[in-house]
């Protein structure tokens, strides 16, 4: 990545991040709501994660997925946030083109990596519904490390096309990026030079993964929906509602809010429009995560109990 960034002949070395609004008034105020939220997602998947860790009862291929869920939201909230907290207290937010490339990776590669992550989710809660019986075989420790492997390696070769198509441009003019982070869609808007051919490679990428992702989400609830009609107990609709209800919701949430914000901005209004939706997808979702799974989650509540049992005695 730095070689590529050495054979960039952009005039510009440094950007200036514009933050989420200009608003004097606002900023301390808007400071203060996302130093919590930070907090808050910081404690939450931190907590999550060493509940799976150390319980042995959550040590199942759906919290295995889980954890990882969690990881991907703490990591991530690391490369946006810290940056964002700074543009509310000082008067100009610099960061420089390396530095802009680099978060500009890790939020390609951990969103990308959560993308794929939901996915190996919905085909666990496929096998865990329909294939009960097959479960433990299908869905063994093998098999979770590979799809694991495998959304972390995809999430990889994603955010290294897409960090290679900004490098690749050209910034000669502008350095003021209207956002509270090095986006896709700011980069290009500053760039000087032909931005076709990235934004297609772009369109590309970003369309297959969500085409693809989307299509194996949608046909493993459609299975589930299905196999659930069938059910004549009347203890297996709330149970398996129950068990997919939290990835639906986190699913609806990552999706929705992502198709928002990468949806093309036209002009300054939708840009605005943008940076909005952007926040619920990079600080709202990553902190409503942990509640999401561990509010009605009895085996959850159980971890909790026995982890504070043992740290009181």
């Amino acid at each position: 990545m730095q070689q590529m960034a050495v054979e960039n002949d952009s005039s510009v070395t440094d950007f200036i991040l514009m933050g989420l609004t200009d608003q004097p008034e606002l900023q301390l105020p808007l400071f203060f709501l996302f130093l919590v939220n930070y907090v808050v997602t910081v404690v939450g998947n931190l907590s999550l994660i060493n509940l799976i860790c150390l319980n042995s009862h959550l040590h199942t291929p759906m919290y295995f997925f889980l954890f990882n869920l969690s990881l991907i939201d703490l990591c991530y909230s690391f490369v946006s946030t810290p940056k964002m907290l700074m543009s509310f207290i000082s008067d100009k937010n610099i960061i420089s083109l390396m530095g802009c490339m680099t978060q500009l990776f890790f939020f390609c590669f951990f969103v990308n990596s959560e993308c794929y992550v939901l996915t190996a989710m919905a085909y666990d809660r496929y096998v865990a519904i329909c294939k009960p019986l097959l479960y433990t075989i299908t869905m063994s420790p093998q098999v979770c490390s590979l799809l694991m492997s495998g959304s972390y390696v995809m999430g990889f070769a994603g955010a290294m096309v897409h960090t290679g198509c900004m490098i690749r441009l050209i910034f000669c003019d502008s350095s003021a990026i209207d956002h509270y982070m090095c986006d896709i869609f700011p980069l290009l808007q500053l760039s000087c030079s032909s931005t076709y051919a990235s934004e297609l490679v772009i369109s590309v990428i970003v369309g297959s993964v969500v085409i693809a992702s989307s299509l194996i989400i949608f046909i493993s609830y459609f299975l589930i929906l299905f196999n659930i009609l069938h059910i004549s107990s009347a203890q297996g609709w709330p149970k398996a509602f129950s068990t997919c209800g939290s990835h639906i919701v986190t699913v609806g949430l990552f999706y929705g809010f992502g198709l928002l914000t990468h949806v093309k901005p036209s002009s300054s209004g939708s840009v605005s429009q943008g940076k909005f939706f952007s926040v619920f997808y990079t600080n709202v979702v990553p902190m409503l995560n942990p509640f999401i799974y561990s509010l009605r989650n009895k085996d959850i509540k159980l971890a909790l109990k026995k982890t504070l049992k043992r740290i009181t005695n």
